[in-house]
């Protein structure tokens, strides 16, 4: 099958090397930002969507944006982490195309480069472990402003470094669904592209030449979600990314974003997210305050 083949255009947010002693212990993550590790040595667990991971010696871990996920370490623990930030432009993001594993084999030559960027990025260093401390928009536009301003040589190799270690995921990974239609792929272009914009599922099988009913179970197929359930879950997406990098009304957000009922907007981000937008926007503000403060 023929596909528009998607580059990821990444931001480096933090790297840095952390030793941990039984200290590595936090719950229900979820970050607008995606994560790899490098483990050294020790032993830990990543626990992620019912599954449990036991952390290697010299192996890899992928954690995409958007994915609740939590860290278990009883002993010592020595890692490189990197944070980055992928930009979209209203386009499907590679994890909305491609399955990607959770954990790889690191060759000699991705250790390098990894050590390699934590090295000429010494100022990406977390000061603090608590995704709290990190994990909120103060620092998320700080850091996506730390890496447009840095030198060009920096950014240039940052982005060669970061886009080589993810290419190692990606010899790993297929799509999302191998006999993905391609106007299922026409359907995701166009809720990307108009995700500020109502969305519904007639216009999606109008452009699709299919039944309704045919599209839907086509969709749900390829997708693993109804088409309706997939436009609202990007729609919150996109009002999570906005929310942390500005500060605009819920009501404004909602519209901003093509829902003409707030209600619905509300119910839907609160199914989501666990928390109202109004509650979830506070939250970002106080830690945005603590986190300028350190």
């Amino acid at each position: 099958m023929s596909r528009e083949r998607k580059y990821p255009d990444f931001i480096l947010l933090n790297v840095g090397h952390a030793v941990h002693e039984a200290d590595w212990n936090w719950k229900n993550i979820c970050s607008p930002f995606t994560r790899i590790h490098l483990v050294e040595n020790g032993t830990a667990r990543i626990i992620r969507e019912g599954k449990t991971y036991e952390l290697k010696k010299d192996h890899l871990y992928l954690t995409p944006s958007y994915i609740v996920h939590g860290y278990e370490c009883e002993g010592h623990l020595s890692l490189y982490y990197i944070h980055i930030y992928e930009e979209t432009d209203n386009q499907p993001s590679i994890f909305d195309l491609v399955d990607f594993p959770v954990e790889i084999e690191a060759d000699p030559l991705t250790v390098q480069l990894i050590k390699r960027l934590a090295g000429i990025h010494p100022d990406r260093r977390l000061k603090y472990y608590d995704p709290v401390s990190y994990d909120n928009s103060a620092m998320l536009i700080k850091n996506i402003a730390l890496q447009k301003t840095s030198p060009r040589a920096f950014e240039m190799e940052a982005e060669g470094i970061i886009k080589q270690v993810f290419s190692r995921f990606l010899v790993h990974a297929s799509d999302k669904d191998l006999d993905i239609d391609e106007r299922i792929l026409k359907a995701l272009h166009y809720i990307h592209t108009n995700i500020d914009k109502p969305v519904n599922v007639e216009e999606l099988t109008a452009n699709s030449f299919l039944s309704k009913d045919h599209f839907i179970r086509l969709f749900k197929k390829s997708m693993g979600c109804t088409p309706g359930k997939y436009i609202s879950q990007k729609k919150i997406e996109k009002a999570q990314r906005i929310m942390l990098l500005k500060d605009v009304s819920i009501k404004d957000l909602a519209y901003s974003l093509g829902f003409e009922n707030i209600s619905y907007f509300n119910r839907f981000f609160k199914k989501m997210t666990g928390e109202n937008p109004g509650s979830y926007k506070k939250k970002l503000r106080l830690l945005g305050k603590s986190g300028q403060e350190e």
